[in-house]
């Protein structure tokens, strides 16, 4: 048993490894977090955390990843349950922050290019039932007077947002109902609503936030929005589905888990997903997208949903998950022959678990550590990592049909050993794994359990055994002290076959016998066992040794161009922008994160494909390595040279020609193994404000005191100048005369009125030309 000794000392060999990739309906995702998640070590940086984490759960074995919602909340105190902006992936500076908890928009996107690099699906956790937190940072604009009150949300249902053609200059609610970014939201598009009333049902009671009503009579205009585009019939349902395309496109992930669906309409569930196996283009994921649906119920009403959605999706089996509550909690008195039927009926993408956020949630103390249960919050009683029947429960969701979910805090032990918020991922002895739940973890892949089929092999109040068709059987007892000694239980392998305990319980094998039959011993759940083990035995032809792994493959992520998305503000990552007008302006794309010695493949798809472009790429130090001008599509390839950042950037070839709406798509090999605590550069572009032609004359000076300003400021000219106009011109180009009054040949004096808080700029009309000078009115 030297491998499995090796393997719980984490020092598994990689030899003789063959590539295979599990069908989306048998792989093992892990949920890669706990639901406060944090480590002190990357603050609002836990794509960064699994960044680092990757290459562990590759030797793991781990085929997927599940992360939370990656879209800007309220702010980083949120854990991403509380949407706001659909189109904020870490890339704009609104709510006073640029990234999310996860991290900012590159972080993510090589985080997701790593997992890919190790053979590491990633699905994306998506929320589709509210939005949450309307208003600027301080909540200004959010309300909308007319608004019909759902009762908890007290009309703050104005939903606009941050763009490179109008970024965050100040606060408040001028400025924020003048945003045009992407998918803005008006009280018409929650309940209630002039069609459609609310708080009668599951899908139209606003239990998180303002509760989005899908319904295709559901838009309507605000009443106080300065930018107030029009709406049409779907306009929530059509602009969840383009923005759930877009976001597969930016981030490349690889499938969905849909939050609360009994929340929101089946049909708008079978939409997106039809959508993104088969409507996203060069990004759609086909008919082995992985999806689940989250729906706390029982068998009939999980199966009624995955019927429902055409079986595109399934759900958690929340109806196995209450059995195994149920067994860990009786203390050994459970009827163990009663499980198999608890699973649902409809397992072609059932996800079988034993935890996840829903039924977990600790009190902790300041080291991390479980004090108690916030027993109010879970959906189902939680399964502590620390009892002798855990493992039980994890051998029969690995074992049964579907693509078992392992929990975070059942793999890692983080519950009692004060590391929970400031170990290093890498570090085996500071992030320990749970012997049991890792040995389960290496059997399922490398005794291949889901390429045999299911057979339930021994039914008895205190013993369970399950069989993938002559793969491997896995014996499960609730029993605390007692051994179960089993004769005669049926298998598929042939007389002769000689088979041994993966799990270490049992030192001696056992050979098959009589037309099939095999007599094995289950340990009890008290762990005195060999190794430790508690209440399972994996049986499985001697000699199998690790043999599972991923094959690495390349990550596809497109970046669209346009102005109502991404940010110019100085504090956000500055890309995104449509190419402007007359101008050799560049527009920062994004930043990718490659392997040397990997061909890197840019393409680009320009909204008027007779115009040329010159697409740029530059290293970490924004030194441009090379570039190529293009008319019409183009494709550009290059060799890296380190493993490392690598910056996009774009511009028209000529400076007058129009700009455009551009794609760009970027098809690349991240490095497996990457330490993420390395400078990143933003290479900006210089730009001028939208429309207003803000260049400053080097030989004319002129100074603005004192900036920041209540309003009332100086302007001081250099010797032969004179003022003839000024005016101050806001983030939307919108100019407003002011008055000057002269106190010398070289200093004027003015006052600002009736203007908010916020950025502007300064037109300064001289005798000798004009000069734009920025200027912020602060209280």
């Amino acid at each position: 048993m030297k491998k499995i000794l090796l393997f719980c000392l984490g020092l598994l060999s990689a030899k003789a490894l063959t590539a295979q990739v599990n069908p989306t309906n048998r792989q093992v995702v892990l949920q890669a977090y706990w639901w406060d998640y944090w480590n002190t070590n990357y603050p609002n940086g836990w794509a960064n955390y699994l960044t680092e984490l990757a290459p562990r759960l590759a030797e793991l074995g781990v085929d997927a990843i599940w992360i939370p919602p990656t879209i800007k909340n309220a702010g980083t105190n949120s854990v991403g349950y509380s949407p706001f902006d659909h189109y904020d992936l870490g890339d704009k500076f609104q709510k006073n922050s640029t990234k999310t908890r996860i991290g900012d928009k590159d972080e993510l996107l090589r985080m997701v290019a790593v997992m890919h690099a190790n053979g590491i699906d990633v699905i994306q956790d998506v929320v589709l039932n509210h939005v949450s937190n309307a208003g600027s940072a301080n909540g200004a604009g959010g309300q909308d007077p007319v608004a019909m009150d759902d009762g908890q949300n007290n009309r703050y249902k104005n939903f606009r947002y941050v763009s490179f053609k109008t970024p965050a200059s100040a606060e408040s609610a001028s400025n924020y109902l003048a945003r045009e970014g992407r998918f803005s939201k008006n009280w018409q598009n929650f309940y209630p609503n002039n069609n459609n009333l609310c708080c009668t049902n599951d899908i139209n009671s606003p239990y998180w936030g303002p509760d989005i009503s899908f319904e295709s009579n559901a838009f309507g205009m605000s009443s106080n929005a300065l930018y107030n585009p029009t709406q049409s019939s779907d306009y929530m349902r059509n602009g969840m589905r383009n923005w759930l395309i877009w976001y597969k496109k930016q981030v490349g992930f690889d499938g969905v888990r849909l939050d609360a669906v009994k929340h929101f309409p089946t049909y708008v569930a079978e939409d997106v997903l039809w959508n993104l196996q088969y409507g996203a283009m060069w990004a759609s994921g086909g008919p082995e997208f992985f999806a689940v649906g989250e729906w706390v119920g029982s068998t009939a009403q999980l199966d009624a949903w995955a019927d429902a959605v055409q079986n595109r999706a399934g759900t958690f089996d929340f109806n196995l998950r209450f059995a195994l509550s149920a067994m860990v909690s009786s203390n050994g008195n459970y009827d163990l022959s009663q499980i198999p039927a608890q699973q649902q009926q409809n397992r072609q993408r059932t996800v079988p678990f034993v935890n996840n956020h829903d039924t977990f949630r600790p009190q902790l103390s300041a080291q991390g550590n479980y004090t108690g249960w916030n027993t109010g919050s879970e959906l189902s009683p939680h399964i502590e990592p620390n009892d002798g029947r855990n493992s039980a429960a994890h051998a029969i969701a690995l074992a049964v049909d579907g693509a078992p979910q392992l929990f975070f805090e059942d793999l890692f032990n983080i519950g009692y050993n004060g590391n929970r918020f400031g170990h290093q991922p890498t570090d085996a002895a500071a992030l320990p794994l749970d012997s049991d739940v890792a040995n389960l973890l290496w059997c399922h892949q490398n005794l291949r359990f889901k390429d045999g089929a299911y057979f339930v092999r021994w039914q008895a109040p205190d013993a369970l055994v399950i069989e993938r068709g002559a793969k491997a059987l896995i014996g499960i007892t609730d029993q605390w002290t007692q051994w179960q000694h089993l004769t005669g239980v049926q298998t598929n392998w042939p007389d002769g076959t000689v088979l041994e305990d993966y799990s270490g319980a049992n030192s001696n094998p056992t050979t098959v016998y009589g037309g099939g039959k095999v007599n094995i011993s289950i340990p009890p759940c008290d762990g005195s066992a060999n190794l430790g083990r508690r209440g399972y035995c994996v049986w499985g032809p001697v000699g199998i040794d690790t043999n599972y792994q991923r094959p690495s493959k390349n990550v596809v992520q497109e970046w669209e161009m346009n102005d109502d998305l991404g940010d110019r503000h100085a504090n956000s990552l500055q890309q995104g922008g449509k190419l402007p007008n007359n101008s050799l302006e560049c527009r920062v794309v994004g930043r990718i994160y490659a392997k040397a010695g990997q061909e890197v493949q840019i393409e680009w798809y320009p909204s008027a494909p007779n115009l040329a472009l010159t697409l740029g790429v530059l290293d970490k130090n924004c030194t441009p390595i090379d570039s190529l001008t293009q008319t019409g599509n183009g494709v550009f390839t290059f060799v890296p040279t380190y493993n490392g950042w690598y910056t996009i950037r774009l511009r028209n070839a000529t400076a007058t020609q129009a700009g455009q709406h551009c794609w760009v798509k970027a098809i690349y090999e991240a490095p497996a193994v990457v330490q993420t605590n390395e400078v990143k550069n933003k290479c900006a572009c210089a730009f001028t404000e939208p429309g207003i032609g803000l260049e400053e004359f080097a030989d004319l000076e002129v100074t603005v005191f004192p900036n920041p300003t209540n309003g009332q400021f100086k302007i001081a000219l250099s010797e032969g100048l004179y003022l003839e106009n000024l005016a101050i011109i806001d983030v939307l180009g919108k100019s407003t005369d002011l008055h000057f009054v002269a106190l010398s040949d070289k200093e004027y004096q003015v006052q600002v009125n009736d203007l908010e808080n916020g950025l502007y700029w300064l037109s300064i009309q001289t005798n000798q030309g004009k000069v734009f000078k920025p200027i912020e009115l602060a209280p």
